[in-house]
């Protein structure tokens, strides 16, 4: 074993890196989206969290439904293929269960805030905001002159989460990470974040990791802690894992839609729930046997010994 390990658990994680008031990021474009991390967070009762999220999705939707956060800061809003996030919309327009700020970018401008913030620049600028109405609602979106003499261009400012939780496939326990398919800004975020909580399907030797260099996205230099949650991405998915449920984001169109079935949703699966591990036995193997993703390898290459 490493004398660098960062294992812990996902209670562990929540109460020893999620604070009232901090800003949270948990990342993931329709795949990698850590709900066991939000899950946790609820069943901690964390309170006034500033959320970030590029596609706040399902796993915002019930923490906002909890309580749990202050803001919102975002770019689309929806349940992916299925409609409306009848949660965030109750906090925006009814204040219920509590008012909820929001602060709304375009995709692009939210990947160029985590940009700026991974790389400690000062703003990130983007020709995307011209012509867009989104300027004139959200007054950190800015124009400056360009400084090569091809006219005013939209800037936005870093974003620096206190922390993040990012989902991926495998990683060693010192945190170096395999990331594989559909990325979304899971390495920006990282490198962007003040502290880093890593979560895995699978805990591997270090040598695994050295023998694949090419997918070590996330480095363990910039890791604070290791979270092994086998399905910890459940209903969304995990490449080479398990795949999407999508019967579970047509469902919650339904068990959303009123506050009273959405608290009953979260008493049953969320706070009478010890764990992650409580969760997935009362899901049942039917549905992770429905969601295997089945098997296409891909073929090996060689990188030399002295690659």
């Amino acid at each position: 074993m490493s004398a660098n390990n960062k294992l812990i658990t996902m209670r562990e994680a929540v109460e020893r890196y999620v604070t009232d008031g901090s800003t949270v990021a948990i990342e993931g474009f329709t795949a990698f989206i850590c709900f066991a991390a939000a899950h946790e967070i609820i069943r901690q009762r964390k309170r006034d969290l500033v959320l970030c999220r590029l596609t706040p999705d399902l796993i915002y939707d019930q923490m906002i439904a909890a309580g749990v956060a202050a803001k919102l800061v975002f770019s689309y809003l929806g349940n992916p293929g299925v409609g409306s996030l009848h949660c965030i919309r109750r906090a925006v327009e009814q204040d219920v269960p509590r008012p909820l700020a929001i602060e709304e970018y375009s995709h692009f401008g939210m990947v160029g805030r985590y940009m700026a913030g991974a790389a400690d620049l000062p703003f990130f600028p983007l020709r995307s905001y011209t012509g867009s109405d989104l300027p004139a609602v959200n007054d950190l979106i800015r124009f400056v002159e360009s400084p090569y003499g091809d006219g005013p261009i939209a800037v936005v400012p870093p974003l620096k989460p206190d922390v993040t939780f990012v989902h991926a496939q495998r990683a060693d326990v010192s945190g170096n990470t395999h990331l594989w398919g559909l990325l979304g800004t899971q390495k920006e975020v990282a490198f962007a974040s003040k502290k880093v909580i890593i979560v895995v399907e699978e805990i591997v030797d270090e040598d695994v990791i050295r023998r694949d260099p090419n997918r070590t996205l996330i480095p363990g230099l910039i890791v604070d802690a290791v979270v092994h949650e086998p399905y910890g991405a459940h209903p969304s998915y995990v490449q080479g894992y398990y795949d999407r449920d999508n019967d579970f984001y047509l469902k919650w169109d339904e068990w959303s839609r009123d506050q009273s079935t959405t608290e009953a949703w979260l008493d049953e699966w969320v706070y009478a729930l010890p764990d992650r591990a409580a969760y997935l036995e009362k899901l049942g193997k039917g549905t992770l046997d429905r969601l295997s993703p089945g098997d296409l390898k891909a073929d090996p290459i060689n990188y030399g010994r002295y690659g």
